[in-house]
């Protein structure tokens, strides 16, 4: 009896060890009201999108839900006007997969929509799935479409100012290596699909950080957020179904709730003062030093060029903004092949503000760890 009473304590204080340092997400508080801003979040028909975008709803914001799938994203647009009581949450189609479909979004986007205040790029993979592409689909998805969505949106970010960047990366950069000769070479195989995954989150954290020196001065600031170990879409979506039973009670006990992993976006998107810390990489609502290849400025300036040729933009700006270029010079075995996606579409229920002022203040202060990650698989 006293060695179960001993080992029902011991998983006890093993699980509360687990719950207070992954489990629970310390909240993002002071958050005022966003009345007057427009926000853009990708991915936001479910998971840690959703519930980011339900915040910046709640705070009044005017909030653009970018997903691929038109059912989907009408469907969370009415779901978070009915919970946040705000009539400004609209659907737009957007397939990160696509390059087409990203400058069509842009395009409609600043057809009609006056303002952007706040872009957070949500939406990513974690498995290429069944599909089969002639590129490297996780690297497009999670890093060249935010890129190319970034360039052709940064006009409007910049007439906004003070305005922010989001990239949702992940802990997973720690174990990322990008090979430029092969960086657009198609994923086979759960292995590779591993390593391609740990490298597109190391090409946010450099894409923020370029991305925050190319800014300077402009008012635009820019933030990569690892949103924690979360239990979302994202981490049962390509578990075969016979697992699913088994992982779901152990994703609920030792996983973050959405919720609490759209806490550090929401931080690096609406809190005031962190703005020297611009580039920087966030956990826990804290900025936490990377390892050294992710703080690399000529690793990160190097990948800003070639997300430019594999966006379309450098060399091929004169290109047609509905092709998808061609990649031989990167290792690239074809063009891009993408159909062409369907019109973009709105759903939206009532127009939106004209016009408004910047980021309002909030009162909280910045917590900052200067020390080294802890390496986390």
């Amino acid at each position: 009896m006293e060695t179960l009473l001993l080992g029902a304590g011991l998983l006890l204080g093993a699980y509360v060890l687990v719950y207070y340092n992954l489990v629970k997400a310390p909240p993002c508080g002071g958050l005022a009201s966003l009345r007057g801003r427009t926000a853009v979040v990708t991915g936001a028909n479910s998971g840690i999108g959703k519930m980011t975008a339900l915040e910046l709803a709640r705070r009044g914001a005017r909030v653009v839900l970018a997903c691929r799938s038109r059912e989907r994203g009408e469907a969370a647009a009415f779901d978070l006007r009915q919970a946040s009581g705000n009539n400004e949450v609209i659907f737009m189609a957007l397939d990160l997969a696509s390059l087409a479909s990203v400058r069509a979004f842009a395009t409609a986007f600043l057809s009609s929509e006056p303002r952007l205040d706040i872009l957070i790029h949500n939406a990513g993979i974690s498995s290429c799935g069944r599909t089969r592409k002639p590129f490297n689909l996780l690297l497009r998805v999670n890093h060249v479409g935010p890129f190319l969505l970034t360039q052709l949106l940064l006009a409007r970010l910049k007439t906004c100012t003070p305005s922010r960047v989001v990239v949702v990366s992940s802990a997973a950069h720690r174990r990322g290596r990008l090979d430029f000769t092969r960086l657009d070479r198609p994923v086979v195989g759960w292995r590779q699909e591993l390593r391609a995954y740990a490298d597109s989150k190391l090409a946010n954290v450099l894409f923020v950080r370029e991305l925050a020196t190319q800014l300077e001065g402009t008012g635009v600031t820019c933030y990569a957020a690892h949103p924690g170990p979360v239990n979302s879409e994202l981490f049962l979506r390509h578990v075969p179904r016979w697992l699913r039973p088994l992982l779901r009670p152990l994703a609920w006990l030792v996983l973050r709730a959405p919720r609490g992993g759209a806490q550090t976006p929401l931080y690096c998107a609406l809190q005031e003062g962190i703005e020297p810390l611009s580039g920087r990489y966030f956990a826990n609502c804290c900025v936490e030093e990377v390892t050294p290849a992710a703080r690399d400025d000529r690793a990160a300036h190097r990948l800003w060029e070639a997300s430019k040729r594999l966006a379309g933009l450098g060399s091929w700006e004169d290109a047609e903004p509905n092709e998808d270029p061609q990649l031989e010079d990167l290792g690239a075995p074809s063009s891009q092949g993408s159909s062409l996606p369907e019109k973009p579409t709105v759903s939206e229920p009532f127009p939106g503000p004209q016009s408004s002022p910047g980021l309002s203040k909030f009162t909280r202060r910045i917590p900052v760890k200067a020390e080294p990650e802890t390496q986390v698989s």
